[in-house]
């Protein structure tokens, strides 16, 4: 036990922390996308409602999945800031102007962008799910066939992003996501020791792609809202 303590506590051991952390929020970030797509689905949010329900009638076992992701994602930043600091104490100080001029914006503001991006998801946790913020979310409903009705989740997107606060709040939280996990893939291979010449160039860049489609997939709702392209 008090190896795996030790190990933990350890730099190698803190960024395969943040490796795995990480890719246990990747895989969520690519299923939540897939979800939300289906609001594009000619059916007037059919589709969407129904994975909503879906979701709903998981009951406790959404919210312990909940909650193992919001500890990945706590874990995630502070596990980060502390390897942040202990980077900046082992620099010497004559090759910190050298080193910082060389490396990118999305790299330096690592720590700062996780941090907005948490503030980002806290709100989105408070707005679309408990509906604190938008109380009047609960209270949309969509009446089935049989009579049944169930939350209407189509409704709820296109209300909230009809906000052009939230919206552009929604954008900034998915951009920052996506430049903090195309930098992210990269620290990953590094981590795992995949520095090959060859393979270490396809997997950075396949991370930077694969983070520009996510971005792309997840602010085309709220620009789709805004312009017009969903509606209820």
């Amino acid at each position: 036990m008090s190896n795996i303590s030790a190990c933990c506590r350890s730099s190698i051991g803190k960024k395969w922390i943040v490796a795995l952390t990480g890719l246990v929020l990747v895989a969520y970030v690519l299923g939540h996308l897939a979800g939300n797509l289906q609001i594009f689905l000619p059916d007037k949010g059919a589709r969407i409602n129904a994975y909503g329900a879906f979701l709903h009638s998981l009951g406790p076992l959404l919210w312990a999945i909940r909650a193992f992701l919001i500890a990945c994602f706590v874990i995630h930043i502070v596990v980060t800031i502390q390897l942040a600091i202990e980077n900046r104490r082992a620099r010497p100080q004559r090759y910190e102007a050298p080193r910082y001029r060389k490396a990118d914006w999305a790299g330096r503001s690592m720590v700062m962008s996780g941090l907005i991006v948490l503030c980002f998801v806290i709100f989105h946790i408070l707005d679309f799910t408990t509906f604190t913020v938008s109380p009047q979310f609960a209270h949309l409903t969509q009446t089935l066939p049989n009579g049944a009705e169930r939350h209407n989740v189509y409704a709820m997107v296109v209300t909230g992003f009809h906000r052009p606060l939230a919206s552009c709040f929604y954008i900034l939280g998915m951009i920052l996501l996506c430049m903090h996990l195309s930098h992210g893939f990269g620290s990953f291979v590094q981590t795992l020791g995949l520095n090959s010449r060859r393979i270490e160039p396809w997997l950075i860049n396949g991370g930077r792609a694969l983070a520009v489609v996510v971005c792309l997939g997840y602010i085309s709702i709220p620009i789709a809202v805004m312009i017009g392209l969903l509606h209820l």
